[in-house]
């Protein structure tokens, strides 16, 4: 039985993937081309397409490579690339695996620094509203460089030659290599928990890009422009620039240049106080000698020359007033004395007892007036209340009785005739001193001749 000549893909695969491996000429390439489909994973690989005009490859940068980079890659860009080529199994597909990549035709580190600088930009980090200004008379300067180096020598000197009353305060950090961007941010945040510092001077003195590069780093600028004391970049010499000296509130060519920027001229401090003690007394003799004018134009003045005729008028409104006023007086008092002499002939007039003798005869009549009144109502009524009982009296049915006379009630109604009796009905009688009941055992009717007769 022959043996089965077919294989798996996988097999297949393992085997191309061992011949790439074996391939000398595969295990440390080097290629240029475009960049295309550029994806940054967040894990940090990257994966990308690498082509130029007549073919592509597909690539991965793991992270562990990824980190060097000084730059991001960019879709389009033209790099230089180093790496291996193989086989991805799960595809089947050949692909390059990149260990490093610069650009072609322009530094990596350039690249780096135009693209940070451009995100920053857009951001807006680098506008004027941002910047700080500089105190012009501070007391307290930081320095952020290296602790031993010529930049702390030439700020020192230059700040005690211009300025001497101004402190110094040194923040060490490193200004060169790997670490020297976390120490920068470190010491710009013990500057900031430090107090009372009025401006910082950060800065290192000249060197290439890849010394320099600590100020192009990202946390260094955002820490520089989210620090609160006003910040002076002098990083390297005039022709150097990094994104420190963007985001920084002033930019110095120079760490002498910036000791410059942050103290006056001691000189130029004397000359500005002589310049304005020079035009105090400039303003101050001006001003004398237009108040003594106005003096020898007040004194000459016709009020001060003749002063008896500025009062003049006021004195004799015053005599007026006087005399106003003592004629007032006469006749305010004439004419109280007038009503007073009035008034005590009024009262004597009208004394108080006179008034009560008169008041009593007038109530002695009135009383008497109301007696005779009140005797004659009460007489008229007397009688009329007389008539009135000898009325009740005569309609009064009990008196009527009292003559011989009875009532007769049928069921608690008065008889009137009887035509409302009936033989054996029970009647009840009412006497003047009781009441008794009877049965009607006839009815008489009474004759109308004997109406007519008692008629």
């Amino acid at each position: 039985m022959t043996e089965n000549p077919y294989l798996s893909v996988f097999t297949l695969t393992k085997y191309i993937k061992r011949k790439f491996e074996a391939d000398p000429y595969l295990r440390n390439v080097f290629v240029k081309g475009e960049l295309s489909n550029v994806k940054i994973h967040p894990s940090g690989h990257i994966y990308f397409t690498l082509k130029d005009d007549k073919s592509r490859i597909q690539s991965a940068m793991f992270r562990s490579a990824a980190n060097s980079l000084k730059f991001k890659p960019e879709e389009g860009m033209n790099v230089l690339i180093t790496g291996d080529v193989n086989v991805f199994e799960s595809s089947g597909q050949y692909q390059l695996y990149v260990q490093s990549m610069q650009p072609d035709g322009v530094g990596a580190l350039y690249l780096a620094f135009e693209q940070l600088k451009k995100a920053l930009a857009k951001e807006g980090l680098f506008d004027e509203r941002w910047k700080q200004r500089l105190p012009s008379l501070p007391r307290r300067i930081g320095v952020i460089t290296a602790q031993s180096g010529a930049a702390i020598r030439d700020i020192c000197s230059t700040i005690q030659r211009r300025y001497p009353l101004a402190e110094i305060c040194l923040f060490p950090a490193i200004v060169q290599g790997p670490q020297a961007a976390p120490s920068i941010v470190k010491a710009i945040s013990s500057a900031e928990s430090y107090g009372s510092v009025d401006v910082l001077i950060i800065g290192r003195g000249g060197g290439s890009i890849e010394d320099l590069w600590a100020f192009n780093e990202e946390i260094v600028a955002r820490a520089i422009f989210s620090c609160r004391i006003p910040i002076i970049s002098a990083v390297g010499h005039e022709t150097d620039t990094t994104i420190a000296d963007f985001v920084a509130d002033m930019r110095a060519p120079t760490p002498t240049a910036a000791a410059e920027l942050a103290v006056p001229s001691r000189e130029e401090l004397f000359e500005r106080i002589l310049d304005r003690k020079r035009s105090i007394y400039r303003s101050f003799s001006h001003q004398i000698k237009h108040e003594r004018k106005r003096l020898t134009t007040t004194q000459q003045s016709y009020p001060l020359q003749f002063p008896e005729r500025l009062y003049r008028p006021f004195t004799e409104k015053m005599a007026n007033l006087d005399d106003r006023l003592l004629r007032n007086k006469n006749d305010i008092t004439a004419n109280r004395k007038h009503n007073h002499e009035r008034l005590d002939r009024m009262l004597s007039y009208y004394s108080p007892l006179q008034r009560i003798k008169e008041e009593s005869r007038n109530m002695d009549l009135l009383v008497e007036r109301m007696t005779r009144s009140i005797q004659s109502d009460m007489c008229k009524n007397q009688d009329n209340f007389n008539s009135i009982i000898r009325m009740l009296r005569a309609l009064n049915p009990l008196d009527v009785m009292e003559r011989g006379f009875s009532i007769v009630y049928k069921e608690g109604n008065v008889v009137n005739s009887v035509n409302s009796l009936k033989v054996g009905s029970t009647v009840q009688v009412r006497l003047p001193d009781g009441t008794v009941e009877a049965d009607i055992k006839s009815i008489k009717m009474k004759d109308k001749e004997e109406d007519s007769n008692e008629q």
